[in-house]
């Protein structure tokens, strides 16, 4: 059926909801590819379809209850705070924001999501106990301090401690009566911010738990908006890493067990090269990867594994930890890093630097050197450069006593 309807939705012509079917030949069953798209459906909405397929499946339509329309939240979404104040927040937190936060390196986010690899792990039992446990000890989510450990490895990928990155707002905390029953589009992703390089790993959780607050409040601004807010050039984006912290009664697929249908599989796409989902089961957590080549998302997942526990072990027994010292490698990674990657010892001449580069002007004399703005110089050219250097310091008082200028 994939190949029938194709990978790909086209976001120009409604509906944004396909639902393909096909006869299994020589037996009674039939198998169905639903297709939504998270523009118009979220995780709610599917089970909400799918109690509605249940219910006409067991003669009970009658007993649904009248359609909301979601209209009113659309009019709730964009009345309810002034443009002027999402403007406020967003150039407070984001304005001195100059250059995007791309883990790995990676600054497209205009992928098609097919040529994503995904990884799941799910968290040791002690390492989600310790994670419950430092979260009610200091009063604060599970989610919040999970939300720390992603700015770690995010900082940690992306060689910088002052990092941003999206996350997935639920976005129907404030969207009235009966939300939890309008299909449509609710969710929304905003930015976090948060420099691993200032204070400890308990003044992180609790820079991330106020900010968090904050940004609940701007839920429903764009995020175009805030992009525009901040000092990144319009043409760039402003992160390329994505966190979903979601609340999961089991399975992914939990939601959509009607009785008499089978789940064959469930899968998710996006554009973000770095997606990472947290789904919440109550008592532990399951980790989920999603991103591009070249990023490895078992390699992502050993970080995420590790920086939890060192960030809960030091909030624990060392609350004034600075976040950004805190280990995220394994030691298989960590003797890669420092000991098969620096393997590089080689026997050299017993020469100095000059006849070390002469003997290399000889060798290939036309081979490229030096490029630099544009300007490209062969070896020739460049100890022709260095002859003439050397010539005028001479000639100005240079010599082997550093006596230059006399």
């Amino acid at each position: 059926l994939l190949a029938v309807c194709g990978s790909l939705m086209d976001i120009t012509t409604a509906p944004l909801v396909h639902v393909t079917v096909a006869e299994v030949p020589g037996t009674t069953r039939w198998v169905a590819l639903v297709q939504v798209h998270h523009l118009i459906q979220d995780h709610t909405a599917v089970d909400v379809l799918f109690a509605e397929v249940q219910a006409f499946l067991e003669g009970r339509e009658g007993e649904l209850a009248a359609p909301l329309p979601f209209r009113n939240f659309v009019a709730q979404a964009r009345l309810g705070i002034p443009v002027a104040e999402h403007e406020a927040f967003f150039g407070g937190l984001l304005g001195d924001v100059m250059e995007p936060t791309a883990p790995f390196g990676i600054v497209a986010v205009r992928g098609d999501g097919t040529a994503v690899a995904e990884s799941r792990a799910a968290v040791s039992e002690a390492t989600a106990a310790a994670v419950r446990e430092a979260a009610r000890r200091l009063g604060v989510s599970a989610a919040t301090v999970l939300h720390v450990m992603f700015a770690r490895v995010v900082a940690a990928v992306a060689g910088r401690e002052d990092v941003v990155f999206g996350t997935v707002l639920f976005g129907r905390m404030q969207a009235g009566a009966g939300a939890d029953r309008i299909p449509g589009l609710f969710i929304n992703t905003l930015p976090v911010r948060l420099d691993t390089g200032r204070g400890g790993v308990l003044d992180a959780v609790r820079s991330m738990q106020g900010d968090l607050a904050e940004l609940l409040v701007h839920e429903h601004a764009p995020l175009a908006l805030a992009q525009r807010m901040s000092g990144v050039a319009a043409e760039a984006p402003l992160f390329t890493a994505l966190f979903n912290y979601r609340h999961s009664v089991g399975a992914a697929d939990a939601g959509m067990e009607v009785e008499g249908i089978e789940v064959l599989f469930a899968q998710e796409r996006t554009n973000y090269p770095l997606t990472v989902s947290v789904d919440d089961t109550g008592d532990g957590f399951v980790f989920t990867v999603q991103c591009v080549d070249p990023i490895d998302p078992d390699l992502v997942l050993s970080l995420l594994d590790i920086a939890t526990g060192r960030l809960v072990q030091a909030l624990d027994e060392a609350p004034g930890t600075p976040l950004h010292t805190l280990p995220v490698l394994d030691d298989t990674h960590l003797n890669h890093v420092l000991t098969r990657w620096n393997d590089t010892t080689r026997d050299t001449p017993n020469s100095a630097l000059p006849a070390l580069f002469e003997a290399q002007v000889a060798r290939t004399p036309d081979a490229t050197a030096l490029m630099s703005d544009g300007v490209e110089l062969t070896y020739r050219d460049l100890d022709d450069r260095t002859n003439r250097l050397a010539r005028l310091l001479i000639e100005r008082g240079a010599g082997p006593t550093g006596s230059y200028g006399r």
